[in-house]
């Protein structure tokens, strides 16, 4: 369906709907969201500007925000008196936080 017709479904599953169309649309794209558990976007000129998410979905993004936010300040380089066991355990958790954004980065 084109975009200029209502809600199209992206090659990523994403619902996908103009800014043109939201108004006419938006109850439909929220139930669909809400149903069907997938996020849906609001286009302008074809780019996404705005999503539309699940609570669920919404949830864990918070909750994995504050665990990453977390990772990262129990991992700033140890203090003084600091063993080395510590020294070498946020080393190793920056590493690997710093590998998978790299990962995720260039998927």
């Amino acid at each position: 369906m084109a975009a200029d017709q209502g809600i199209r479904i992206a090659e990523d599953g994403t619902s996908e709907v103009s800014m043109t169309e939201a108004r006419a649309n938006l109850t439909r794209l929220i139930r669909e969201v809400r149903y069907g558990g997938r996020p849906a976007a609001f286009t302008e000129r074809g780019a996404r500007s705005a999503y539309v998410v699940p609570p669920e979905f919404y949830e864990q993004a918070l909750r994995d925000r504050a665990i990453i936010d977390e990772l990262h300040r129990r991992t700033q380089t140890p203090g003084a008196g600091a063993d080395s066991y510590d020294e070498v355990k946020s080393r190793t958790i920056r590493e690997a936080l710093g590998s998978a954004a790299f990962a995720v980065d260039n998927s």
